[in-house]
Parts: C-alpha cells; structure tokens; sequence
C-alpha cells in the first residue's frame, strides 16, 4: 500500500501550515486529481468529497503559527505530515506492514514506515495530488474561519499568501494575532 502525503501553507506570512495523508483505493476515479494548485476552488472542494468518501484511508495534520517560529517552516511541514500520518491510522485501522510513504517535495519527515521524497509527486503521483488537495481546502477553511475573526487582514481572499492586499493590511494593521513573527515581510 502507499500513502501519499503533501503539504499546504509553507509560504504565507500567517497561519498555520497543514499536511494529508492519503492512501487510495485501486478503483478510486483518479480522474478528478490534480496538483492542488492546478485545480479551481470548485474542482478542490469536488476531488475533497470524493477522497474522503472514497479513499482506502485520510487523515489531515497541521502545525501552528507558534510552532512554525519556534522550530521553523520546514520542521514545523513535517510535524503536520507526521500528525496527518497519525490521524489516518487513529481514523483508520491501517497495517503498518507493507505501508511505504511517498511525499511531495526534496525531503521527507520520519515515519515509521518507510518513506521517500519525490520531487513534483503533487503532479505525478495519485496519492500526494490527493494528499495536496486535502491540505489545500483544510487550510483554506481554516484561513476562511481567521477571516471571521480578523476581518481587516482580509484572510478569506489571500488565505495569508504575500499578497500586496496582505502587505498593505500589514502595514496598516500590524501583524495579526496569527502573524508568523519569523517570517520577513517586504512591503515593496
């Protein structure tokens, strides 16, 4: 069995950064996957209700805002794939012999199944496109839920990417209460 695991959320200024974990079906329509980032807002939310009414197993980890300036970005991706990893065998009862890992990206956290990187695996591998989308819309939600509550950083529309919006209510604001104080922010 393989498990595909990717991340969302390593380049905002605010926010958490959040992980899937996903291991697929053989008769899952793949048809509707896609590296996250290619696919619409409409297309997310579609592929999300699939992978989570069809996939063998899921589960979805994040790291805080916190914990991303206290052990930094990379650390803190990989502490949300491990609790994603986690989450799917809490939710699912996954054997762990036989299980390999498969995460998008130059590196890959520990696990304890084995488990190795493949670079752009968000756009050639099933189960990390599967992974990135439930990353995606998770993190986007949680960015829609800060919108309620900052309304003046305008969260819903940048979900905390550098946006010049997100700069300008920077500098008009302050840094929000959810603010990644580590992260450098550029206002030209």
């Amino acid at each position: 069995m393989l498990c595909g695991i990717d991340e969302a959320g390593r380049g905002p200024l605010a926010g958490p950064v959040y992980a899937g974990a996903v291991i697929l079906t053989e008769d899952f329509p793949k048809d509707c996957l896609n590296d996250s980032k290619k696919l619409s807002p409409k297309r997310r939310e579609y592929a999300r209700n699939i992978i989570r009414e069809r996939a063998f197993a899921w589960g979805i980890g994040w790291a805080s805002h916190e914990e991303i300036d206290r052990i930094n970005i990379r650390q803190a991706a990989f502490l949300a794939m491990k609790r994603a990893f986690e989450a799917m065998l809490a939710s699912f009862p996954v054997p762990l012999r036989g299980l390999e890992a498969e995460v998008d990206g130059s590196s890959a956290p520990v696990l304890p199944v084995p488990c190795r990187a493949v670079i752009k695996g968000d756009a050639l591998v099933p189960e990390i496109m599967a992974a990135s989308i439930l990353a995606k819309t998770s993190r986007d939600a949680e960015m829609e839920r800060y919108a309620l509550l900052y309304p003046e950083y305008g969260y819903e529309r940048h979900k905390g990417y550098p946006t010049k919006e997100h700069r300008e209510k920077l500098f008009r604001y302050g840094p929000s209460p959810i603010q990644r104080n580590s992260f450098h922010i550029r206002f030209d």
